[in-house]
């Protein structure tokens, strides 16, 4: 989005009819998509191969490697989910200090919200409740509260 060059060329090439009209995105997913539909088929397969013969056996094989290779495609998505988290995070959060580094390949988000502080103050005979927002970030290793900047 900051580079006016990039996103001109992209929007060319996106037009183009040899795209299709297709985004970028589509093309970064469809190799994804390409491989749960060849996990679909692979299954067809199996229940028309004859039990116990060797085609059976291949089919089986490559299903297994199918689902290993879905499966750490998942985990990678994932894992780029959670660091984009910790750096869209870490653009939002200012330290007054910077001894803790958010973003860490071990750390991801499990939980964050809004909630609200209660101040209880005692002024004479009365109670005086005050309430502020705090943000409350909920990491695999640490636990983060923050407050709106003043």
């Amino acid at each position: 989005n900051g580079n006016a060059g990039f996103q001109q060329v992209l929007e060319r090439l996106e037009s183009d009819p040899v795209c299709q009209r297709l985004s970028l995105k589509s093309f970064l997913i469809l190799p994804f998509q390409r491989i749960t539909r060849l996990k679909l088929l692979l299954q067809n397969i199996l229940k028309r191969t004859r039990p116990g013969s060797e085609e059976e056996v291949q089919a089986t094989q490559a299903y297994d490697a199918l689902e290993k290779l879905i499966k750490d495609c998942n985990e990678n998505v994932q894992r780029m989910k959670s660091t984009e988290e910790l750096i869209y995070l870490s653009q939002k959060i200012e330290f007054e200090c910077k001894i803790f580094p958010l973003i860490s390949q071990s750390r991801r988000l499990v939980k964050c919200g809004e909630l609200t502080a209660l101040d209880f103050n005692t002024l004479g005979q009365k109670w005086k409740v005050t309430t502020r927002p705090i943000y409350l970030h909920l990491f695999n290793d640490c636990l983060l509260l923050s407050r709106p900047k003043e």
